[in-house]
Parts: C-alpha cells; sequence; structure tokens
C-alpha cells in the first residue's frame, strides 16, 4: 500500500500534464546512448548491480560524529558518470520527465537487494525525497526526486509491502547553487537552511529512506538527516541513483 504524506499543489500537475502530453507527441532518445527508445536496455543494465558503498568525505563523516548521529548506511547504483549522469541530468535539466520513474524503478530494484541481504529495512518503509528548492521544481514542472520515490513506492507496493512517500524535507531561503561549491562550503551552504515540514513527518519511529538522483558529498544527507533529527527521526539508509566519489573497497 502506498500513502503520500503530502501531495504537490495542483499548479504542478497541471505543469506536469503539459510535460506529458509533450512525452507523446515527441521522439524520445535513450540518453545513454542515442538510441531511439527512451532508455535501452543495455544503459538500464548500467544501473542493475547491487548498489555499492560511495566513500565520504571526512566533513561530512565529521558532521555526523559532531552531531553525535549514528551514520546510516549509503548506497548508489552507480557512478555518477557515463548513462546514469546522462539519465539524471536529462531528467532534471532537459525537460525529459519520463526518466525519474524509470530511475526509480531502478532505485526499487537496488532497495530490494538490499533488504534481501539485511541492509536496508525490511519493515515498513517511509520514503523521504531528499529536499529542493521550490523554486528549481517549479521551473523543471514538478521535482524529479520526488517522482523517483513515488516509482519506488509503486514497485515496492507491488511486492506487498507498505510504503510510503513523505514530502517531508525542503530547502529554506538562502541557500545558494552548491554547484562548484567544495564540500566544506556546501556544507555550509545548507546549515540550517533544510526546513522539515511538520505535517509531513512520518511516525517517530518509522524506518526512513532518504532518496536521491546524485550523492557529491554527503552534505545534503548529512543537514537532511541534523534537520530530521531535531524532531526524533533518525534515517536507516540514504540511496541515490549515482555518486560522485568512489565506492569503498569493502562495499
Amino acid at each position: 500500500m502506498t500513502r503520500s504524506a503530502s501531495d504537490p499543489e495542483p499548479h504542478r500537475r497541471l505543469a506536469g500534464l503539459g510535460h506529458e502530453l509533450a512525452d507523446l507527441v515527441l521522439p524520445r532518445s535513450c540518453p545513454g546512448c542515442g538510441a531511439a527508445q527512451p532508455w535501452c536496455a543495455g544503459c538500464a543494465r548500467t544501473l542493475a548491480d547491487r548498489p555499492r558503498e560511495p566513500m565520504l568525505g571526512e566533513s561530512t563523516l565529521d558532521g555526523f560524529a559532531a552531531a553525535a548521529m549514528a551514520l546510516p548506511q549509503f548506497r548508489a547504483l552507480a557512478r555518477y558518470r557515463g548513462p546514469a549522469r546522462a539519465a539524471v541530468i536529462a531528467g532534471k535539466e532537459h525537460g525529459r520527465r519520463d526518466l525519474p520513474p524509470r530511475l526509480g524503478r531502478a532505485l526499487a530494484t537496488g532497495l530490494l537487494r538490499l533488504q534481501r541481504i539485511g541492509l536496508a529495512p525490511p519493515t515498513e518503509l517511509w520514503l523521504l525525497p531528499a529536499p529542493t528548492k521550490s523554486t528549481a521544481a517549479r521551473g523543471r514542472g514538478g521535482d524529479p526526486v520526488t517522482a523517483m520515490a513515488c516509482a519506488v513506492a509503486r514497485q515496492l507496493a507491488a511486492t506487498g509491502q507498505r510504503v510510503s512517500v513523505a514530502r517531508t524535507l525542503r530547502t529554506g531561503a538562502g541557500a545558494a547553487d552548491s554547484a562548484g561549491l567544495s564540500a566544506a562550503a556546501r556544507a555550509d551552504n545548507l546549515a540550517g537552511r533544510i526546513k522539515v515540514r511538520r505535517s509531513a513527518l512520518p511516525p517517530p519511529d518509522a524506518a526512513l529512506v532518504l532518496l536521491d538522483d546524485v550523492l557529491t558529498t554527503g552534505a545534503t544527507a548529512l543537514a537532511s538527516c541534523l534537520a530530521l533529527a531535531a524532531h526524533q527521526r533518525q534515517v536507516s539508509l540514504v540511496l541515490t541513483v549515482a555518486a560522485v566519489p568512489d565506492w569503498r573497497r569493502t562495499g
């Protein structure tokens, strides 16, 4: 069963409908290789392995230690390059609204694999899309990370799991575009600027999975976990489509 703790506003739904109608008219090629199909099987296979553990930077690890917070599991489907990078960028910046749900289905498959080996909560899950600025979401006709989360929820629900999507996190005023910032600068940029919608908080004992498209330094995940911790909520797993850092050797 899927539930949403916070639904998109009506104007976003209308914007999304316009993009969906365009998708029906305009031909879509694979962003990874240019094949004459929206997302070819070969590029999809680059996201098919068991999610691996990215190597977090010291600033992120120190941030969790300084806050005396338990470090959640961090996993990603692929390195941020090749088809994974192309699909994320096309879905986020180039209006390919068909791609986030496809990436979400890959995330769902990865999450199921992590559950089978005990690295993801096996109980009822609450999926939290990583926060985004409302102006950015409006410019894209919707939030691609939320679209991914909804696709994950649908696929998990089809297996009989109880799963909810909670749009709990948002980026407050004052946060700059993080592109080009160092790890420390990213952390400073987001410090205190990730906000929690109290009306969309999962239950206190919920198993929380934070979802995002790309892990760059872990600053967004850290700021999100800190914001949730202030409301006595703890993230069990951070799962992303792609990661910039190298894999840990034990991942």
